[in-house]
């Protein structure tokens, strides 16, 4: 199965995705650290990062169907071309697709998370105007990802009935 993480940082996604996928025995794959490499190797941030960090995760993660094993995506997914490239991967190889979104329903704690949040990968820097950017540019679901099971997890609830939720929705 393949299970993809949507959401905006700051929201608990990828800590979400990560105790799911370890009760669910699956690997991570996760777009941030991806292009954070392919800007450490030197390659400007004026190119297509975002994009190829995406080709990549894509690539890792249909290894990872190829070999029987289910596999989690972290990724943004926040406009249609995104999503439906995980779509498309099911598709191609017959996999089953579930979608997690995690949004943040009070902007006062998602905001406190941004400013408070240190992240390990120094060249993708994070600050509250980016994140109410990306908001702005969050696109509503539509096309074949709208048609995919999707559950909506709020990450002002406890972290543990997140978890169980997802577990639950993913195993239903």
């Amino acid at each position: 199965m393949l299970v993809v993480m949507a959401g905006l940082p700051g929201t608990g996604k990828s800590t979400i995705g990560q105790v799911v996928a370890g009760r669910l025995g699956i690997p991570v794959v996760p777009v941030d650290p991806i292009e954070t490499a392919i800007l450490q190797a030197g390659i400007a941030s004026d190119q297509p990062t975002g994009l190829a960090a995406y080709l990549v995760a894509e690539t890792l993660a249909e290894r990872v169907l190829e070999a029987g094993t289910g596999v989690l995506v972290d990724a943004v997914n926040a406009v249609a071309p995104a999503r439906e490239q995980w779509v498309n991967l099911a598709t191609r190889l017959g996999e089953p697709i579930k979608f997690i979104e995690v949004v943040c329903s009070d902007p006062d704690l998602h905001r406190e998370r941004i400013e408070s949040w240190r992240r390990s990968m120094p060249h993708i820097q994070l600050t509250w105007n980016a994140v109410e950017q990306s908001l702005d540019d969050y696109s509503e679901w539509t096309g074949d990802s709208a048609a995919v099971a999707r559950i909506t997890l709020d990450s002002v609830e406890p972290l543990g009935t997140n978890v169980e939720r997802a577990v639950a929705f993913l195993q239903s």
